[in-house]
């Protein structure tokens, strides 16, 4: 055996952008379960979205420690913005580094707990699955009284608290849409051209959220509404967004967080906003949802995979 053939792979590499904002309460314990990663990202981008808390001396006591960590600084522009405001930040970070030097790109939130294994784990998943575009493993939330919580997380999707991407995937589904919703259009964007996404139900990538998903600013029953604003805008068929707050209403809030997310969709819809301008994306997502309610989710997941993984193959002849 030559000595080339010898050496091992070169593992590889990651980039994790962390959009952030007076995340002071969080941020230390997010920093800390990343610095004790198997596998530690290459280069970690921390953009500070303008805090005003503690935030901006916890990022530099950290970036000082460890090397791989660079901080961006953006001006305050007042308030918290999600949905558009993270992704804009989101990019502000992925502008100081080359995307092509990195085979795996990664938005991760600072008000997560990750297991130490967790990028190490995932990574060996797209080693296992070429047609793998992204994946996530499940969030979980600590109520007042310390009892743990799983939150609502479909297989199909990606969480939009932590999301691994293959760069090449994350390339071809043109990033992030900036828009509420942009965590749901990305994962049927990906599966639309060929792509896996999914949510890993794995015990060992369970993380515990330390805000709970679907929270705002101004409140849950805020965060609903916005839900389904998010839903009218990624195309949503109405039958699918009543069916999906039936299913919420097993999470609390519950009567008052399904009726915030239809009136959401409704009040959007009465007012005639826009929606999502790729039509075949919209025909796309709509013939899924129509699907998954008559069949169920799994297997118009399993069905749509066999039928595009063709159009993958022509995409990535030489993962033939």
């Amino acid at each position: 055996m030559n000595s080339a053939s010898a050496q091992p792979a070169a593992r590889k590499r990651l980039l994790v952008v962390s959009p952030c904002r007076d995340e002071g309460a969080h941020c230390e314990r997010s920093l800390g379960s990343v610095a004790k990663q198997t596998v530690r990202p290459d280069l970690w981008i921390v953009v500070d979205d303008g805090s005003t808390d503690a935030t901006p001396r916890i990022l530099d006591a950290f970036a000082h420690e460890h090397d791989f960590v660079r901080i961006v600084r953006r001006d305050n522009r007042g308030s918290r913005s999600v949905g558009p405001g993270v992704i804009d930040a989101f990019y502000a970070g992925l502008a100081h580094a080359e995307l092509e030097d990195f085979e795996f790109v990664c938005k991760l939130d600072l008000d997560l707990d990750l297991p130490p294994h967790y990028f190490e784990r995932l990574m060996a998943e797209f080693d296992s699955d070429p047609r793998l575009g992204s994946c996530s493993g499940k969030p979980f939330y600590r109520d007042a009284h310390g009892r743990t919580h799983d939150e609502w997380c479909s297989d199909e999707v990606v969480v939009g608290m932590t999301k691994l991407y293959r760069t090449e995937c994350f390339r071809e589904i043109g990033g992030f849409v900036r828009e509420v919703m942009w965590d749901g259009i990305d994962s049927h964007r990906s599966r639309m051209l060929g792509w896996k996404a999914r949510s890993l139900r794995d015990p060992g990538l369970r993380f515990e959220h330390l805000r709970p998903m679907g929270s705002s600013q101004d409140g849950l029953l805020t965060g609903r509404k916005r839900h389904g604003f998010g839903q009218y805008y990624m195309g949503t068929s109405l039958p699918f967004l009543l069916a999906s707050a039936l299913v919420r209403l097993a999470q609390p809030p519950r009567v008052t967080g399904s009726l915030a997310m239809v009136w959401g969709y409704v009040s959007s819809w009465l007012q005639g906003l826009p929606r999502h301008q790729d039509a075949e994306f919209r025909t796309f997502l709509r013939r899924y949802q129509t699907s998954a309610l008559l069949r169920g989710k799994r297997r118009t997941i399993r069905a749509l995979e066999a039928e595009r993984e063709s159009l993958w193959l022509r995409n990535h002849p030489a993962s033939r």
